[in-house]
């Protein structure tokens, strides 16, 4: 490979990497706005609700968001305090060693908030010029699969 192939694929890398960082901003933004959630948060909740019982173990959890086990924690955490409400947390019965983290009632109308959100920014990205034609027809068949 020569100096310019390589250069060129560094070029389609890095712009690859500001796209998907600057559709990430946009959806942080729009589920702030109108879920009160992180996207990390919205992950989370997606997750479980992939779920018919709308619960996964905490590294189950770990390994589909991708975040660390003390990253996974503490979002944990803050999604069940009082002030969220999301997730409730409980052991294992048939392995104590084990943590379930199941979605609430609350968390099921963030999610359901959080999805339209999504959807709304998923959709408007498919505009004319706004990204490459490759791209555009990825998030079209992205966002007419988010339910």
């Amino acid at each position: 490979m020569n100096a310019n192939e390589s250069n060129g694929l560094l070029n389609n890398w890095l712009e690859l990497a500001n796209l998907q960082a600057k559709i990430s901003q946009r959806l942080e933004q729009a589920l702030d706005e109108e879920a009160r959630l992180s996207l990390n948060e919205f992950y989370v909740l997606h997750f479980l609700s992939l779920n018919e019982d709308k619960k996964l173990r905490l590294q189950q959890l770990q390994e589909r968001v991708g975040l660390s086990q003390s990253a996974m924690s503490r979002l944990v955490l803050r999604m069940e305090a009082p002030k969220c409400g999301a997730l409730r947390r409980h052991i294992c019965e048939d392995d104590r060693r084990g943590i379930y983290t199941e979605m609430t009632a609350l968390g099921e109308d963030k999610l359901k908030r959080g999805t339209e959100a999504v959807k709304t920014v998923l959709q408007s990205l498919s505009t004319p010029g706004e990204l490459p034609p490759e791209l555009n027809a990825f998030l079209v068949r992205a966002a007419s699969t988010v339910e």
